[in-house]
């Protein structure tokens, strides 16, 4: 993990398309700018485990085959 720190009003950079601000400190808060492609999802990671948590308990009621595509499908237009 590489570790940097910076003050208020600075940033860094990730590549050519990220950059991530330190907009203000406050107590044992830090508030963040982050500029992106929209091409990339930003998630507060709780958020982000919850959304894998979500998309996993889908998965799993997913259908497993296409044969079982096939059957749904015939039920449902019988």
């Amino acid at each position: 993990m590489l570790i940097l720190t910076r003050k208020s009003g600075e940033s860094i950079t990730i590549g050519d398309e990220i950059r991530i601000q330190v907009i203000e400190i406050k107590g044992k808060q830090v508030r963040l700018g982050i500029e992106a492609p929209k091409k990339y999802a930003i998630h507060r990671e709780e958020v982000y485990i919850r959304i894998q948590e979500e998309n996993k308990r889908a998965a799993s009621k997913a259908p497993l085959s296409l044969k079982s595509i096939g059957d749904l499908w015939k039920k449902k237009n019988t």
